[in-house]
Formats: C-alpha cells, structure tokens, sequence
C-alpha cells in the first residue's frame, strides 16, 4: 500500500510519543520488526529513524532499543523530564527539533519522506521539504493528526497497516535483547 505513494529512496521518521498515543486510541500497538519488514517490502529505504523519551536506564527500554536498532532503526533518544503543572507531574520527552533536523540535514538521501506523528510543528518541515521537491506522505490516526499535516501531505491512516503491523498479543517468542 504504502509502496504506490511513495517514489524513489524513501526515509521513516517516527515519532515515537505521537505513535503510542495512536496506539491507544487503535487498541493495537505497532510491531517495529513487522514495520521494517513491511517497509523493506514496499519501498527503497533510504533510513529508518526512530526518536523517543527515555527514562534513567530502564532495562526493559534500553531491550527495546537494542532490539529495534537490531531491525535497522537508527534511535535517538534523550531522557525525559518531570513537569510540574500544578499537583501533576508530567513526562515532557520531545524530540520534535531533533527529528526535523535530521530530516532536513538527510534529505539528499532520500526521495520522499514517510512521517509517522500527525504533530503540527512538523508543517513547515514538510513545506520546506516539497520546496526541495521531496515527496512527503504522513502515516497517523484519525484524532492525532493536525489539519495543518493534513493539508501537505498524502495521508495514511495507520488502521489501514494494521494487518501489515500489528503486535501479536500472543506471547513472546523470542527475546527483546540482541
């Protein structure tokens, strides 16, 4: 599916906050190693690039890191922090600047840019992107994409992957570490 919008080297971006809070308006979650697979299928990659908060050194993140990294995702990640709003404490792990750094300073690399997040801060990436003649395309959910994503690029609602991308919920059946 995703192969017929998309042309040429194609590089992945996801936002890995954007993405687990898709997750639980879906009732699924994504199977990184099935959406490298799918991807390699359906497309020329050019990267796959991974950006998430991390807290301290969790075991089980720093297993999930390792294991996506083994699937060919380069991961940036940098450790959260604590807001304080009142009596809540908030976790604030945004990599929205790294992510749009990276996928401007790459962009001779790739033909087109497959986005996972429907966050509206990435709008002017995207314009200065298809400036650049790039192909952009937005894989989000309904509810958590901005109109202003909607508006300049070719959407993909994740529901329709979902056969391709889906997490088993059946148990593990091989370790998380490399």
């Amino acid at each position: 599916m995703i192969g017929q919008f998309a042309k040429g080297r194609v590089a992945v971006c996801i936002d890995a906050a954007n993405v687990f809070y898709s997750q639980k308006s879906l009732g699924w979650n994504v199977d990184y190693e099935k959406l490298a697979t799918y991807l390699n299928s359906e497309t020329t990659l050019a990267g796959l690039y991974y950006y998430t908060g991390k807290i301290g050194s969790l075991e089980k993140q720093l297993a999930f890191i390792r294991h996506i990294e083994a699937h060919g995702y380069r991961v940036t990640a940098k450790e959260v922090k604590f807001i304080k709003t009142g009596d809540t404490v908030l976790p604030k792990g945004n990599l929205d600047v790294e992510l749009a750094l990276d996928a401007f300073r790459y962009k001779d690399s790739y033909d087109t840019l497959l986005l996972f997040s429907g966050d509206s801060d990435f709008a002017y990436l995207l314009d200065l992107l298809k400036q650049d003649g790039k192909r952009v395309l937005v894989a989000s959910t309904r509810g958590h994409i901005a109109k202003e994503l909607l508006n300049r690029a070719k959407y993909i609602e994740l529901r329709k992957l979902r056969f391709f991308i889906e997490k088993s919920k059946g148990p593990v059946t091989r370790p998380l570490e490399v």
